[in-house]
């Protein structure tokens, strides 16, 4: 469960989090329910780019708890998203070449959390990640970046592709993580660079993959075919440091 802070319940408090530009990371609105204040916040949540989430009553019964829903539940991001563009401005203002995690659908709080708490360790500048079937910057990864959130700016895009071709014009390469690529210790990771980490069970999308200039593998000897996407992120990470420090 998110904190109380972070979820906004009933119709009207949720029309107006949309008017004032609150950043709204999930809107659940309760199937067959169609009347004029509902259709509101689909058109709302439409102009922000949320898609809303049709749920049965008793999902809706469980989050709200006491309180009364009307059919209407919405999150909000825990925490305030930068642009892509200040991801990049922080890189000039310490004068290094920009580094920058792409991550392309992550759904787990916990991998997320994990991840941002990583940028900010490794030195990268900023976190990008997918706005729709991706989770956002909740309460639960605040709490598992274990403070990182606090210092590491994330933009939110509603095209990864799209947000790739628009850094390499900034001039940055990109490399991505999987288990059919080179291996990272083999690839030149070193300048402005973009690391993708894809979906925990789907990895990085076809798509996307196309538009990386590198696909990099983590040379593995166990029983196993993967590690948990937050740690090859680790992993990965830490060979671009390594690169870079040299």
């Amino acid at each position: 469960m998110r904190d109380e802070q972070f979820t906004i319940i009933g119709r009207n408090p949720v029309i107006e989090a949309f008017r004032a530009g609150k950043a709204v990371d999930r809107l659940f609105l309760q199937d067959g329910i169609h009347d004029g204040p509902v259709s509101t916040i689909i058109r709302e949540a439409k102009k922000a780019g949320i898609k809303p989430e049709f749920v049965k009553k008793e999902r809706l019964d469980e989050i709200a708890g006491q309180g009364s829903h009307q059919g209407v539940i919405a999150y909000l991001a825990a925490f305030h998203y930068s642009s892509v563009e200040e991801i990049l401005e922080y890189a000039r203002s310490k004068n290094e070449s920009p580094f920058i995690f792409i991550l392309d659908g992550i759904e787990d709080p916990h991998n997320l959390g994990a991840m941002i708490r990583t940028a900010n360790l490794a030195g990268a500048h900023g976190v990008v990640i997918r706005e729709r079937r991706a989770v956002g910057l909740t309460s639960t990864v605040a709490k598992t970046s274990a403070g990182a959130l606090e210092h590491t700016r994330v933009a939110k895009v509603t095209n990864i592709g799209q947000t790739i071709e628009e850094l390499k014009k900034e001039g940055l390469w990109f490399v991505c993580a999987d288990m059919g690529g080179e291996s990272m210790y083999r690839l030149n990771l070193k300048g402005a660079i973009g690391l993708v980490i894809g979906n925990e069970g789907e990895g990085v999308s076809r798509l996307v993959k196309e538009k990386c200039d590198m696909v990099a593998s983590i040379p593995m000897f166990g029983d196993i075919d993967s590690l948990n996407a937050s740690v090859a992120c680790g992993v990965l990470a830490y060979e671009i440091v390594r690169q870079r420090l040299n």
